[in-house]
């Protein structure tokens, strides 16, 4: 899971608090606004090791399987500047459970309790959808994140460990060996063609 990064600009006026921000379910207009907020907020320098990629399919996937736990806030301007994104798992035999993927917010308005409300919003959908726990993942090391579920009422962190293998070299290889077979193949082919008319 994703979190708010550091603010770039000064806070606007009206805190997420003040009656010019709205907090509500996503719609299909919100998708192209959705992916560009992700795609600056979201990048390979910033989350290198996300288990989660995010493209647009992400978006298109949330809206299409759990529009229920999907939430946007927007400005006066009718603007998305933040959003929360979220799915429901059931276990056969087991709890059902919450988990919050993605959650972001424009950097001019972070720190202003828009992924508070937004949140605050998601929490209660999952509910009611039976949810008994709620879970969410974030880089150990995103302070800021830490402080801001831990605030929210999340605790019980657990290590979690991410191992990565280069495989570019391996790639490369089976290229070769593809490209090889089919010269092979071709080669053999036209060969087989000159034996069958003389």
């Amino acid at each position: 899971m994703q979190h708010d990064q550091p603010p770039s600009t000064i806070q606007p006026a009206d805190s997420a608090g003040g009656p010019n921000v709205a907090v509500r379910q996503m719609t299909i207009d919100d998708i192209p606004a959705i992916y560009h907020l992700g795609e600056k907020l979201f990048t390979a320098r910033i989350a290198p090791n996300a288990h989660r990629t995010w493209d647009e399919y992400e978006v298109v996937g949330f809206f299409q399987t759990d529009c229920e736990f999907c939430f946007v806030a927007e400005d006066e301007n009718k603007m998305v500047i933040g959003f929360a994104l979220g799915t429901v798992i059931e276990k056969h035999h087991s709890w059902t459970y919450g988990y919050l993927i993605w959650l972001g917010v424009r950097p001019d308005y972070q720190k202003s309790g828009i992924a508070q409300r937004l949140f605050r919003q998601l929490k209660p959908a999952m509910i009611d959808a039976g949810a008994r726990i709620i879970m969410v993942d974030t880089d150990a090391e995103n302070a800021a994140s830490l402080r801001f579920f831990r605030k929210m009422g999340f605790n019980h962190s657990r290590q979690h460990v991410y191992l990565t293998m280069n495989v570019d070299e391996d790639r490369r290889r089976l290229e070769v060996r593809r490209k090889d077979r089919i010269i092979r193949y071709t080669v053999d082919d036209h060969e087989g063609d000159r034996g069958d008319h003389g």
